[in-house]
């Protein structure tokens, strides 16, 4: 099966399950994502969804339940179970507005903490599996060891071993009770019903049980690497205590929590732009040389066990 089919026949699915839900839709379509771990195309205000190829669909279909059962956080599938398509799991999704990049100085900093509080608050459910953000570093890590030798790769492997084992296994870890996105960042997040209404998490790929810290990770290594601003950065923790977020301590430092996940997702998006940079024989850019040069302090300065 080619790309090009796949993108073919899951573009029709969104128009028919976007014809299905209005018989007078004013169509309008569009490839929202088209990558080997993910697929997304729009028609009007319905979205399909193709999954990575390895997507576990009793895994899969636990996460569509949690969103399903949780629409004041997550965004409600319209179909509770995945279909196949073409050997490919496909949901469908209500369309929402993302944050907009052109406008940073508007990104929701406070609604994303205090969606991501309320969702670590949530008990759950026993069928759950373990949130895959660990899983996705190890992975990044091994690419990185595939892609053979290249000067920035060094740094990179060397931060990448000081970190605990559970940190590197990719296997579940040590708190199995905390319901977490698993995978948080601004793109994580749209308005539904489109374009007002509140903001939700979206993308239920990597969501399960496992640390709450992970969760606060990406946007506390872009602040330790320079590229979140202090500013965002203090709206954002402020706001997951002011929620009650349970990863950190309701005031004080919270490194000693936040440390080690912030290390593996800095590891993670380094590794990821050198094997992207390799790929295309290109230099790295200026974000992914500040990702690198952080892993190469690292190294140097043991995390908090």
């Amino acid at each position: 099966m080619t790309a090009t089919l796949l993108l073919q026949d899951l573009t029709a699915r969104a128009r028919a399950t976007a014809h299905a839900r209005s018989p007078a839709c004013p169509c309008g379509a569009a490839t929202l994502a088209d990558r080997p771990d993910g697929t997304v195309v729009r028609h009007a205000d319905t979205v399909a969804k193709a999954h990575p190829p390895d997507t576990d669909s009793t895994e899969l279909t636990s996460r569509l339940t949690v969103a399903a059962s949780h629409p004041g956080i997550l965004l409600a599938p319209l179909v509770p179970t995945p279909v196949d398509l073409h050997g490919r799991l496909v949901t469908f999704w209500p369309y929402g507005a993302p944050v907009d990049p052109e406008a940073p100085d508007a990104a929701p900093w406070e609604a994303a903490a205090a969606l991501l509080a309320r969702l670590h608050r949530t008990p759950a459910p026993r069928a759950l599996p373990a949130m895959r953000g660990p899983a996705k570093a190890a992975r990044a890590v091994a690419r990185l060891r595939e892609a053979g030798p290249h000067p920035a790769a060094a740094p990179v492997r060397r931060a990448w071993g000081t970190l605990p084992a559970w940190a590197r296994a990719g296997a579940p870890m040590p708190d199995t009770t905390t319901m977490c996105h698993g995978d948080l960042h601004l793109g994580q997040l749209v308005r539904h019903p489109a374009p007002e209404g509140p903001w939700l998490l979206i993308d239920v790929d990597d969501l399960g049980v496992g640390v709450p810290a992970w969760d606060l990770a990406r946007p506390a290594a872009w602040y330790a690497c320079g590229l979140l601003p202090p500013d965002d950065w203090g709206r954002f923790l402020a706001a997951y205590r002011e929620a009650g977020g349970p990863a950190v301590p309701a005031d004080g430092d919270p490194w000693p929590v936040l440390d080690v996940p912030a290390r593996a997702l800095t590891v993670q998006t380094a590794a990821r732009a050198v094997v992207k940079a390799a790929a295309a024989g290109r230099p790295l850019d200026e974000v992914e040389r500040s990702v690198v040069d952080a892993c190469d302090r690292m190294a140097a300065v043991p995390p908090h066990s």
